[in-house]
């Protein structure tokens, strides 16, 4: 427990206090922010904002995960080594591209296929290796299982690696262009995430404490290395808070691809360490909302586009449009409302989201022992 109050303190002070040192010097460089031009007018202010910020965040949870290590006296696990490479992984693809978006000052950067083969490698290869019998611990556990998973793994179901691998694959890809989609008002992003983690944190803490390592009940947990993961869950907890006190409205600097998509990735890791692959959906529901919002209105708009069918049994017109503007945030900016009106009622329903995926996780050990 140690490593894990020693993990999210030193995050945050290594955030809190590298992130100001981050401004200074994206700023020299002339790091700022393209904006798009078809995105809220009210979004120009920020152009040449410093962006790359999520790199403080990355940094800060390595540093802060290793030090707590190293103060604690005990070894790091494949578990906690495996989520860092993922993080640093889809973190290094985000940062390419904002370095290419800041380089040609447009708000283009790495093209989405390339984006998407960078995503997909860092995926398989972190599926493989969360897979593979060379991490298996002593009482053959590896660091994700070969199973669907909600609570905890779908027993009747036993998925071919191959299969398994792809499943992986989509989480991680999925969870972190959600988190991007949502990185686009000032806190947003950084906020929600922090409760993500912070439910984390609390998860892995509880599957340590009920681990089938420590008795073989009935409800026990099946997860590797869970006591290790609650410290970089912490260590992420901290790095976005000390990184939030810089972002938050009216924000000094952006976390960038850097940031939202390494954050994601995480968010699709810890689901998968944890067995709660399903879970990740509610805990993370804002996420999903937001990346529901794009697919509805580019689907609507290409079928009104390209179907008299579709036309006439929705009564719509060509082009459709269901939202004034996608990610959903921006349909609120559009509706007139503050962006930190909007970012804090987007925090309280990820708050609810929170507690709601948490309770259902409670729930569910509490009626298996009842």
């Amino acid at each position: 427990m140690r490593a894990i109050l020693f993990g999210g303190g030193l995050s945050l002070l290594i955030s809190l206090l590298g992130t100001r040192y981050a401004i200074r010097f994206f700023t020299r460089q002339g790091f700022g922010q393209p904006i798009r031009d078809d995105g809220p007018t009210t979004h120009h202010v920020k152009r040449g904002t410093p962006t790359m910020g999520g790199a403080v965040i990355i940094l800060a949870t390595v540093v802060g995960y290793f030090a707590a290590k190293l103060i604690t006296q005990t070894p790091p696990t494949a578990s906690a080594l495996l989520l860092l490479f993922l993080l640093v992984g889809i973190g290094a693809v985000g940062f390419l591209d904002d370095f290419l978006k800041v380089s040609r000052q447009h708000n283009l950067g790495l093209r989405s296929r390339a984006k998407m083969i960078g995503q997909t490698v860092v995926g398989l290869v972190f599926g493989f290796l969360a897979l593979s019998p060379v991490l298996e611990d002593e009482r053959g556990w590896r660091p994700a299982s070969d199973h669907l998973s909600f609570i905890r793994d779908y027993e009747g179901i036993t998925l071919p690696t191959v299969v398994a691998i792809l499943l992986i694959w989509l989480i991680v890809t999925g969870a972190s262009n959600a988190v991007n989609l949502a990185d686009g008002l000032d806190g947003l992003a950084g906020g929600a995430s922090i409760l993500v983690f912070a439910a984390y944190t609390l998860v892995n803490i509880w599957q340590n404490s009920q681990s089938c390592a420590l008795e073989a009940g009935p409800k026990c947990y099946e997860v590797r290395d869970p006591l290790d993961l609650a410290v970089v869950a912490a260590a992420i907890t901290g790095a976005c808070f000390g990184f939030l006190w810089w972002n938050a409205s009216p924000a000094q600097i952006m976390m960038g691809d850097t940031g939202s998509l390494a954050l994601g990735a995480a968010m699709a890791g810890f689901a998968i360490m944890t067995r709660t692959e399903l879970l990740l959906v509610i805990i993370g529901g804002l996420f999903v909302a937001i990346t529901v919002s794009v697919m509805i209105q580019v689907s609507v708009f290409k079928l009104s586009r390209a179907s008299g069918l579709f036309r006439s049994v929705f009564r719509v017109q060509p082009g459709h449009r269901v939202f004034r503007m996608t990610p959903l945030h921006h349909h609120f900016e559009m509706l007139g409302w503050e962006q930190v009106t909007i970012v804090i009622r987007f925090w309280i329903v990820t708050g609810l989201a929170v507690a709601t995926g948490l309770g259902i996780f409670y729930a569910e050990w509490v009626a298996g022992i009842g």
